[in-house]
């Protein structure tokens, strides 16, 4: 191949060391070689003998990619560089390509690498600085990523690639962008680069990727914007870092500490309820025993003593019901599986048919988003129970209730599966009673079959499985149950 660029004079310094590239040919200048050492016919000048024995390891990657992204993409670059020369010493260099230094060539036909051999001492520590660079970034899988507006192209390193694991020869693109982040993060990332590029606000998320594979993980994405010579954002530059094992151990954490301290709550609570509830029906006894003492009258001592089969019968009731919550806390350990939620929801709809019909009950549902759930059966039957009847019993007095039951997954919790039952009834005051909504024997409507010990139970069951429930309602327009399994 002739020196084209030469013979146009468009490099006039034959001084000047430098490659041209044309249709995958590379060609040496006999500058290059010779600042080498090398003789013109001794040096082999394809790209894998440069990668190979030429240029120091510590900067192979950069410069191969750079390179690649030079030739597919017509990303020029600039870039520091140690080569090897024929007696194996090191020398710096800068590289540069045409953009860079303004020379006009035809770029369709040809593109050039300059290469500028450094004027200053090159010492070990600056040659080992993107030795520590890559190693880290390795180390810490970190990958670095460009975008240029003006050529609507985008650059990804090595790591970049091997994060997201695409082939090495894989060319990135601004229409794919959108794939790389999970569904219910693209909104966030969107944002993000949107606002960069727009006002130049650097941007720092913990946000889920999408890989090649179709593997979702936790990335920390960074990104800040490239500024021309006028102070005009001409592209976007950053890195992604693989923080996946991080975030799930941040996220297992999170989980177990709120298990905990769910755990502890309810210990207190079970132990606050069995201290209040038998000591008001021993307070009630020894109160009726004094006075049975104190009176003389058959008729009087009669009464008390049928107060006292009353007493009785309340904590016998008391018993059993704190009884069936520390059941409640035994039978969590029980071998939990497969539940379907529309099978169970069927089984209950049926149990209580006939008051469905009466009170002329809509249930609707949909169990699109997830039907499936590892669970004890029971606790599910009983959960479903108790809602739908809480829902009927509390209706409002001037509609026919409607029961909405429906699924979702909660993306920000790791897809859990979550449970909504929604009715139109009465409403509950969350102001007055939001803090006691759960707690046993609360009841805040006037309907004379209530115990509240339906939601207290319910409560339990969920949360002895490491679940939430939550409430919202308002007076009047109806109460949502949310669970999250």
């Amino acid at each position: 191949m002739t020196e084209s660029a030469l013979k146009q004079n468009l490099i006039p310094d034959k001084k000047i060391a430098y490659w041209e590239l044309n249709n995958n040919t590379s060609f040496w200048s006999k500058a290059f070689i010779k600042q080498l050492k090398f003789k013109p016919r001794e040096v082999d000048t394809s790209l894998n003998y440069f990668l190979d024995s030429i240029i120091h390891e510590n900067y192979r990657e950069a410069f191969k990619d750079n390179f690649y992204n030079l030739v597919r993409n017509d990303v020029d670059f600039r870039q520091k560089l140690l080569l090897k020369n024929r007696s194996g010493g090191y020398s710096e260099f800068i590289c540069k390509t045409n953009d860079e230094l303004k020379i006009s060539l035809n770029k369709e036909s040809t593109k050039t690498i300059f290469f500028f051999k450094s004027k200053l001492k090159t010492h070990k520590k600056v040659r080992d600085n993107n030795f520590y660079y890559l190693e880290t970034a390795t180390m810490t899988s970190t990958g670095s990523w460009y975008i240029d507006f003006e050529k609507k192209k985008s650059y990804w390193d090595d790591i970049t690639r091997k994060i997201l694991e695409y082939p090495e020869d894989f060319i990135p693109s601004l229409k794919m962008a959108y794939k790389l982040y999970s569904e219910e993060h693209q909104a966030l990332a969107s944002s993000a680069f949107f606002e960069c590029s727009l006002s130049g606000k650097p941007f720092d998320l913990e946000i889920l990727m999408v890989t090649a594979k179709n593997r979702k993980f936790w990335a920390r994405a960074m990104g800040k914007p490239v500024f021309n010579d006028n102070k005009e954002i001409v592209g976007l530059r950053g890195i992604f870092q693989d923080i996946d094992d991080i975030k799930q151990k941040e996220l297992y954490l999170e989980k177990t500490s709120k298990i905990i301290e769910t755990q502890n709550s309810r210990l207190f609570n079970f132990a606050h309820i069995v201290s209040h509830n038998l000591r008001s029906h021993s307070s009630n006894l020894s109160l009726i025993m004094d006075l049975i003492g104190d009176v003389e009258s058959k008729e009087e001592k009669l009464e008390l003593i049928n107060n006292i089969k009353d007493v009785s019968n309340s904590l016998n009731t008391t018993i059993e019901h704190l009884n069936e919550v520390v059941t409640i806390q035994t039978n969590a350990q029980q071998s939990k599986e497969i539940v379907s939620l529309s099978k169970t929801l069927d089984q209950v709809t049926t149990s209580i048919n006939q008051i469905i019909k009466s009170k002329k009950v809509t249930i609707v549902s949909d169990f699109s988003k997830g039907d499936k759930v590892n669970y004890i059966p029971a606790y599910m039957d009983s959960i479903l129970l108790n809602l739908i009847t809480n829902a009927i019993k509390y209706k409002h007095a001037e509609r026919d209730p409607l029961i909405e039951i429906s699924t979702l997954l909660d993306f920000k919790d790791n897809d859990r599966l979550v449970l909504n039952i929604k009715d139109n009834g009465s409403g509950i005051d969350l102001d007055k009673f939001g803090d006691k909504l759960f707690g046993m024997y609360k009841t805040f409507h006037y309907n004379e079959d209530a115990r509240g010990i339906g939601l207290f139970i319910t409560k339990n069951q969920i949360e002895s499985l490491n679940g939430e429930i939550n409430v919202a309602s308002i007076v009047n327009v109806g109460t949502t149950f949310t669970i999250k399994f």
